[in-house]
């Protein structure tokens, strides 16, 4: 057993509201400067929907992540070593700039310089790479709350598991729904950037397993970008290095939120360290695609078992760094209440984000027109969502439906159990047939209740204080440059912008 330390995250997409403060907070503290104009180091899109860049969970265009071939190891989809050194200079599976968008301003002084006229003056888009007049076609939220869905939202890589019938009904006026998905870097346990960079620029942290770039070394030959199959690497044009979110990293060795999760109104994110068995990383992904979901969970470990805890201070995490862990909140909600799931397992990178799957309205009518749960099955309005079990299940669960549904359930469990409390108009007995469905007794469900509706700061982030300066002062240089406080080699070069 070979336990080490991750910093995790879960996103509770039923209580996003889709306002974008976290992506401006990002941008404000990171990109905001010169070639960093189209990055979104945060961005929240709209599902159904081709995302940001566009159609990037498309890697037969795009070639990221890993792929299992007759049984052995997983390989990277963009090729061996030696079809990437053929691509070094030109690769084809790079996002274009018109899979982003090409960044713009306006020329605010003709609002102020133009001479008196009877027209009201316009300040016309600029764009901010070649500084000549444009017309502005796209932009990182082009296709907000549905707002170009005949040309994003229809053509979701997502709706390859729907009949046409089942697509055309999502955008019936009567069905018409959505649900907003934020995305970070995942800051994963197999990154397939770390992987594809020939410089050997991108590594994991030791102490907490954010993933960075050392632009000192980096080269800017773009493979992380075709690499990350969640496209959230990008290439700085005016600098020639690659950058990328560092989960504002300065902050957490100040026990302070990342930006994004400080500014969240929603309150919808939480961080939290885990524990994971690095010794059986490469057998988990060697599983079928439907079982990556438990092997995925399998590999985090139980920071209360002495075993478990013995291991750990043996690869030098220390007793407040595993205290920490124990109250971590995705280890309750990944591991404890299996309700987060990981966005796109089937990558195989081992995303350290979940997603709790919105439980999203049910249907508004039948088929005789009139809407009446008590004519209903338990979890029917789970069955008759309007957003149908197959789709999440190809974000959240490559196609599983059973852990969607498991989720969903449970999360409507813990609202019936609320409301029999609360407004009292539910029997029940079937909110404890509800609970028992899911393997859940009140005590779980007023917790779930409590760490998902009433969290303060200090619930949804706890931050473990093992960091570098720490653990340093702790074991002596041989062990340390060794192993690392959780079992990564660490790099002396300066680390910084990304």
């Amino acid at each position: 057993m070979d336990v080490r330390l991750q910093i995790s995250m879960v996103f509770h997409l039923d209580k996003c509201i889709g306002c974008h403060t976290c992506s401006i907070a990002c941008k404000n503290v990171w990109t905001d400067r010169k070639g960093a104009e189209y990055m979104w180091w945060n961005n929240v899109e709209t599902k159904p929907g081709t995302g940001y860049p566009t159609k990037w969970e498309d890697q037969s265009k795009y070639k990221g992540g890993w792929e299992q071939k007759n049984g052995g190891d997983p390989e990277l989809k963009m090729g061996n070593r030696s079809s990437r050194l053929l691509n070094i200079f030109h690769n084809p599976a790079l996002p274009r700039m018109d899979d982003y968008y090409e960044p713009f301003t306006y020329k605010y002084e003709d609002l102020f310089d133009s001479p008196e006229g009877a027209d009201q003056p316009s300040a016309r888009p600029i764009s901010m790479v070649t500084g000549k007049f444009m017309d502005i076609e796209a932009g990182p939220n082009w296709d907000d709350d549905l707002g170009g869905s005949p040309v994003y939202a229809e053509n979701d890589p997502n709706f390859k598991d729907l009949t046409p019938q089942e697509q055309q009904e999502l955008f019936d006026v009567e069905r018409l729904v959505f649900f907003y998905l934020p995305r970070i870097c995942n800051h994963c346990l197999n990154p397939a950037c770390v992987a594809a960079c020939p410089s050997g620029a991108i590594y994991k942290r030791g102490e907490d397993g954010v993933v960075l770039i050392n632009q000192e070394v980096c080269r800017g030959w773009r493979m992380c970008v075709s690499a990350c199959p969640y496209k959230k690497t990008y290439y700085n044009w005016s600098t020639g290095k690659s950058e990328k979110c560092i989960l504002c990293f300065p902050r957490l060795e100040t026990g302070q939120a990342p930006a994004c999760f400080h500014s969240c109104v929603g309150r919808i994110r939480y961080l939290g360290g885990i524990l994971y068995d690095a010794e059986r990383l490469v057998d988990a992904l060697k599983v079928d695609d439907d079982k990556l979901v438990e092997a995925h969970r399998d590999l985090i470990l139980d920071p209360r078992d002495p075993i478990v805890r013995e291991k750990a201070k043996q690869n030098g995490i220390d007793e407040r760094t595993l205290e920490a862990v124990e109250r971590s909140p995705v280890y309750r909600y990944v591991k404890e209440w299996k309700l987060a799931l990981p966005l796109h397992p089937e990558f195989r990178t081992l995303p350290m984000l979940f997603y709790v799957p919105p439980l999203l309205p049910v249907m508004a009518k039948t088929e005789d027109g009139v809407y009446d749960a008590a004519n209903e099955e338990l979890f029917s309005p789970i069955d008759k969502a309007r957003l149908p079990i197959k789709y999440l299940a190809s974000l959240f669960s490559a196609g599983n439906t059973a852990q969607v549904s498991y989720a969903l359930k449970k999360q409507y469990a813990v609202r019936l159990y609320k409301r029999l409390e609360t407004v009292g108009d539910v029997d029940a007995a079937v909110v404890k047939q509800a609970l028992d469905e899911c393997q859940m007794d009140e005590a779980e469900a007023e917790a779930v209740y409590r760490l998902t509706s009433l969290p303060t700061m200090d619930d949804r982030v706890v931050i473990p204080p093992m960091h570098r300066e720490e653990a340093m002062a702790m074991l002596d240089d041989d062990m340390w440059e060794q192993k690392g406080s959780a079992g990564f080699g660490f790099r002396e070069a300066p680390v910084r912008g990304a």
